[in-house]
Formats: C-alpha cells, sequence, structure tokens
C-alpha cells in the first residue's frame, strides 16, 4: 500500500481531532430515485485533464435537452419495482436511439404506435430494441426482479452511441435494505460508503467527426477506433478527487474519491464502532478492460453483472483479491474496509523507525505532517499540505499503466485515492 505521507516527525504532536462526519453529498453515488424516471439523450461538452474539452453524448434528467451530464443519472430502485422509463430523444442530426438493460427481462415498450408489448429488434434503425425518432420519446418498463449493479445504454447502433456516451449505471437495491449490495447478511456496507467507478474512454477523432462533419460522422472509419482519454466517472485525475458537483465541471457531476473511516467491529476495542465495509460497484461501458487496483486493503468481490458469488447449494462464493479486473459491459460488486492493523500510538505504540535527514526525504502533497490518523504537526518552512484533519491517502488507479494518460498527457485518467479519516467523533471537513 501506498500512503501518501512520509514518515517525518518535526515538533510537539498535535492532539486528536474532534466533532463531526463529513457530508454525505460531497463524495459517494448521487441516485436519481426511481421507479418512474424521464431521460433525455442529447449533446454537450466534458473536461478533459488536459484542459481540452470534448464533445458527447449522454443523457439528463427531465423531458427536454438542457440538463446534460456525463455519466448519465445513476437511476436507484428498489427490488420488485416496477419500474418504467421515458426516453427522450434530442440527439442532434436526425438520429434514432433506444435503451436496453442488459440483465432485466420481460422489457415492455410503449412507443405511442403500437400497444404495449415485449421488447424487439428495430432491424431498420440498426437497433437491438425498439428505437424512437428525433424529436420523439418512448417508454420501457419492466420489474426490477434481482438486485445489484447494471448498465443502461443505447441499443441503436451502439458500436457508435455508446462510446459516443449513451450510457449509465442502474442500481438495484435488494428487499433486505438499501444498506446491502445482494439479500445476504455478509453483503451488508456503510450506507454512507458506497462509491462507484465508472469506466470509459474517448477517442477524440470520432467525437470530432460527429461534431464537425455536418452530423453524419461520415469522417470517421470505426475500424480506427483509438482511445486516447480513459475516464473514470466521467473524470480524468486529478478531477477525479473533486466532490461530487465540482463547480467548474458543470456536466461531470460524479467524484471518484472514495471516503471512510476506520473499521472496527469490537464494541469493545476502545475506539469508534463502525462495523460495516464500504462497498465500491464497477462498471465499465469502454472498450478495454481495466484491471483496477485499490492500493493497501484487498477487496471482497461479492457480484458479478448483478449476480451474488454463489455456489450451485446458495453457498457464499465470495473472494478476496487485490486487483479487479472489468472487462467490457462488466460490473463488478466489491467489500472493503480498513483498519489499523498495528495499532500506531504516538504515546504507547509509537513508530519504531528511524526519521531520514530533510535532504532525503520527499514529503507529499496529503501528508499531515505526522505519520499518525488523526494527528497533525507543524511542516517543515516551505511546506504545504492539502491535508485536513490527521487523514490517510491510499492511491487508487488503473493497472493498464498506458491508460494513466489524457492526449499525451501522462499521471490522468482512471486514477483516484482512498481517503480515510480518523475514527468519529471528528472535526474533519
Amino acid at each position: 500500500m501506498v500512503l501518501v505521507l512520509g514518515l517525518l516527525t518535526l515538533g510537539p504532536l498535535a492532539s486528536t481531532q474532534n466533532a463531526k462526519a463529513q457530508s454525505p453529498a460531497t463524495t459517494g453515488i448521487i441516485c436519481t430515485e426511481g421507479p418512474s424516471f424521464n431521460l433525455t439523450a442529447q449533446s454537450g461538452y466534458i473536461q478533459m485533464s488536459d484542459m481540452n474539452t470534448v464533445y458527447m453524448w449522454s443523457y439528463g434528467t427531465g423531458t427536454t435537452a438542457g440538463n446534460f451530464q456525463y455519466p448519465g443519472p445513476v437511476l436507484c430502485v428498489n427490488e420488485g419495482d416496477t419500474v418504467e422509463i421515458t426516453l427522450h430523444n434530442s440527439l442532434p442530426y436526425n438520429l434514432s436511439t433506444s435503451l436496453i438493460f442488459p440483465g432485466q427481462e420481460e422489457v415492455m415498450v410503449d412507443d405511442g404506435t403500437l400497444p404495449l408489448h415485449l421488447a424487439q429488434p428495430d432491424l431498420a434503425n440498426d437497433s437491438l430494441t425498439d428505437s424512437v425518432a428525433n424529436g420523439g420519446d418512448i417508454t420501457y418498463s419492466f420489474v426490477a426482479s434481482r438486485p445489484g449493479t447494471f448498465i443502461y445504454e443505447s441499443g441503436t447502433d451502439t458500436k457508435t452511441q455508446v462510446t459516443m456516451g449513451l450510457a449509465s449505471v442502474l442500481i438495484v437495491r435488494p428487499s433486505m435494505g438499501a444498506n446491502f449490495v445482494y439479500n445476504r447478511s455478509s453483503d451488508q456496507f456503510t450506507p454512507e460508503e458506497e462509491f462507484m467507478a465508472f469506466l470509459s474512454e474517448v477517442d477524440p477523432y470520432q467525437h470530432a467527426a460527429w461534431e464537425k462533419s455536418v452530423g453524419k460522422g461520415r469522417n470517421y472509419n470505426l475500424n480506427n477506433y483509438h482511445a486516447y482519454y480513459w475516464l473514470l466517472n466521467g473524470r480524468g485525475f486529478p478531477d477525479t478527487m473533486a466532490d461530487n458537483n465540482a463547480s467548474w465541471m458543470p456536466n461531470q457531476p460524479y467524484g471518484a474519491l472514495a471516503r471512510i473511516h476506520p473499521f472496527n467491529d469490537d464494541p469493545g476495542a476502545g475506539q469508534a464502532y463502525h462495523p460495516y465495509p464500504a462497498v465500491e460497484r464497477f462498471i465499465n461501458v469502454g472498450t478495454e478492460e481495466y484491471p483496477f487496483h485499490p492500493h493497501g486493503q484487498n477487496g471482497q468481490v461479492v457480484g458479478r453483472d448483478g449476480y451474488p458469488l454463489e455456489g450451485p447449494g446458495g453457498e457464499d462464493m465470495a473472494y478476496e483479491n487485490f486487483l479487479v479486473n472489468i472487462g467490457p459491459g462488466q460490473t463488478w460488486d466489491v467489500l472493503f474496509k480498513w483498519y489499523d492493523a498495528e495499532a500506531y500510538d504516538p504515546v504507547t505504540n509509537p513508530v519504531d523507525v528511524t526519521v531520514p535527514d530533510l535532504a532525503n526525504v520527499t514529503i507529499g502533497m496529503f501528508y499531515s505532517g505526522s505519520p499518525y490518523l488523526g494527528y497533525q504537526q507543524t511542516m517543515p518552512p516551505g511546506t504545504t499540505t492539502l491535508n485536513q484533519c490527521g487523514e490517510y491517502y491510499i492511491i487508487s488507479h488503473n493497472h493498464a499503466l498506458f491508460q494513466l494518460d489524457a492526449f499525451g498527457q501522462t499521471l490522468a485518467g482512471p486514477i483516484t485515492y482512498l481517503r480515510i479519516d480518523p475514527p468519529l467523533p471528528n472535526n474533519c471537513p
């Protein structure tokens, strides 16, 4: 595990922090609650970490264009809900479009012309399901019969429309409660510690062709598709670490910083009782594999593609791994936690190391000045820190290192951090 802090300790230790918990709106999944939704397929722009802007297609809430965001809204429903999604087509260039819901059964369609019917291919429009012409709307409905993490995406000319951005996430909460991934007691998580890693990529030549070629994309051959940007929740590093709804990215609302507290399932251990892990929902709507690697803690893989990992007799087949390799079109559900295995304390159990000379130390930008969780300390002259309350930061990134790039700018793309706050109560902002 790579902790972004040094072991330089100068001056007296500050006291531990006290008092308030994080605001749940700044990090974690932002749900658009159902079970009924209005989505509008439309065009817009997003900002890349190299400060370029890229033309995209995506979804916004409502019945008209104007709420463009990428990724599209995260739709959250409960197991057993009858989900109804009305899609309004405001795409440019007179394009038809549609929605498909991998993992959902018996999707019904109301297109305003035929009676309510099961979704069927629309071969005339190169669509896997009933499509809607530009300016029109169509309604899809289905019963959310099983919990899990799912993708919703365009079913029309998918090789073009999905890579242009028409895809997002559907979360079905289990009947056991919103703080479970599946209907198993072993899958309970801390509700405030629910995160997603929505992985995608962009070929800017494809996007520029659709933006500038009078709408036919005819200056672009999909056989030449090659990604130059790789994104995490629609952002590239360092923007991935910014809060949800960061003001300078009005069309990219979802941050990717995971923020948790130390795990402790022993109420008599003398520290804050925090008995359930966090959950990360991994979603890959791209064309490449994403081997995502959170440093420092293994994850417990509990589900794939909306199915809990179980044997033929229902036995729990969840497994621990240090890397999750998400293939195109896959979703993975992973529980994780962090705990102070060494129980370091500045008085009773100090870190037993020889502190190197300042000339031999590089101090990370998130270092608090102390190696102890919840402590801050005077930093050397001229040193700045982004540390707020003695928290730890642990890097998480895609392990296909060529994907950590933004059109040639390295150390970009699918990179973020796990932030570990001191045990509650604390005064972390």
